[in-house]
This record gives C-alpha cells, sequence and structure tokens, in this order.
C-alpha cells in the first residue's frame, strides 16, 4: 500500500491558502447534512459522507454543464472542468483520477482549465475527504491530509470524483466497487470505477446533460 504524503509541512496543514477565493482548508465547512460531530477526531468523510451533500454538489456540476450545452446546442460530449491549484500535494492523484475516469467513460470527460465547475481543496478536517459545495453553488472536493496516510490516495480522490459525476456512496460494496469508499478498509487500493459505475455515469451523461436524471433514492440514503 502506498501512502506517499508521509512528510507534509505542518505550515501547509494550518495555513495553506486554497485558490478560487484564498479560503483556509481548515474553514472549510460543507453541507454535511449534520455529519460532523464536535471535538470527534473520526473521520466521517471518505468513510461516511453525506449524501444530501454529494448531491448538492453533483447539481451544481450539472447546472454549470447545462450552461455550456445552452451555448453549444446539441452537444453530445461534455467537458467537466476543474481547478486542481487548491490541492498541490495532491496533484499525481487529481491526475491520476482524471485519467482513470476519461479512460472508463465515454459521454463526459474531466479536464483541469479555466471556467471550472468544481475545485480540489486539501488541508486537515475531522471529517475526512468529502465532496459538497461551498453554499454559492459551486462545488469543490476537500482531500485530508491524515485520511490520505490512512487510505490510498489515488483511490481517495478518484473515490470523491465520482461524485461529481453523479455516483452517490455504497460502502457495502466490495473494494472492486470504487463507490464503496473506506468501507472495505484500508486495505484496498482499487482506483478505478467497475462496469456498472461507468455505465450508470455513461447513461448519466447520455447525449451531453439531456438525460441526466438525478438519482434522488440513491442519495437519499
Amino acid at each position: 500500500m502506498k501512502y506517499r504524503k508521509t512528510a507534509l509541512s505542518a505550515t501547509l496543514g494550518l495555513g495553506f491558502a486554497l485558490g478560487l477565493g484564498a479560503m483556509p482548508a481548515s474553514a472549510a465547512t460543507p453541507d454535511d447534512g449534520g455529519s460532523a460531530k464536535a471535538g470527534s477526531s473520526v473521520t466521517t468523510g471518505y468513510t461516511g459522507e453525506s449524501n444530501k451533500a454529494n448531491e448538492a454538489f453533483f447539481n451544481a456540476v450539472v447546472k454549470d454543464a447545462l450552461k455550456k450545452q445552452a451555448a453549444k446546442p446539441g452537444i453530445q460530449l461534455v467537458t467537466v472542468n476543474y481547478d486542481a491549484s487548491g490541492a498541490p500535494s495532491f496533484a499525481s492523484e487529481i491526475a491520476n483520477s482524471t485519467a482513470v475516469w476519461n479512460s472508463s467513460v465515454s459521454n463526459v470527460q474531466l479536464a483541469e482549465g479555466g471556467g471550472a465547475s468544481f475545485d480540489y481543496r486539501e488541508g486537515n478536517d475531522p471529517r475526512g475527504s468529502y465532496a459538497s459545495t461551498d453554499g454559492h453553488g459551486r462545488g469543490y472536493i476537500f482531500l485530508d491530509y491524515a485520511q490520505s496516510q490512512q487510505y490510498d490516495s489515488d483511490r481517495i480522490t478518484s473515490h470523491e470524483t465520482g461524485h461529481v459525476l453523479g455516483l452517490p456512496d455504497h460502502y457495502e460494496g466490495p473494494c472492486s466497487e470504487l463507490m464503496s469508499g473506506g468501507g472495505p478498509g484500508p486495505s484496498c487500493t482499487n482506483d478505478r470505477p467497475d462496469a456498472n459505475e461507468s455505465a450508470r455515469v455513461n447513461q448519466l451523461w447520455a447525449n451531453g446533460v439531456a438525460n441526466v436524471a438525478f438519482d434522488q433514492a440513491a442519495f437519499a440514503k
């Protein structure tokens, strides 16, 4: 099992300024549906996220994609842009996640660049890693330092990015299922979606975003 970030500077954890608004990582407050407990040292992100927050995140990404589709009627392939400048310590994991998803689905692609629909952020948070919104219609993925030491950081990043594309958590699933997240335990290092997960994303994004039908029931667990 690989964990390459074993000597991160304490300065990063305490004072690193994020991109897109220069908001300190420690100040990020997701709409977590009340999953965070004050004073708790137990991470609840990668191992117990709020599906309400994931739903809001996906809706924000789709809203932005709809704007792009309106500008180019008939678009068949949507490119969802992101900004990774707020998570430099996870640059290789983000690049890996992008490559994994772009090779696994065909109706939507991820790309780093301008006009970002969401951004990546990093820092320390007792809730662990999660996907959420900033309360202003923008989505972001928060990657937690401590959790990346306990669980495979490539799997964490690919898992959280799966929420961008519309997949809910399914912690009871096996390691081969990416959206099972931390459910299978720290020994699981699979960072790729299985065939069913890839098919679901392609279904959601068929014909651009014209056929996106958000699965409310799946995220209501």
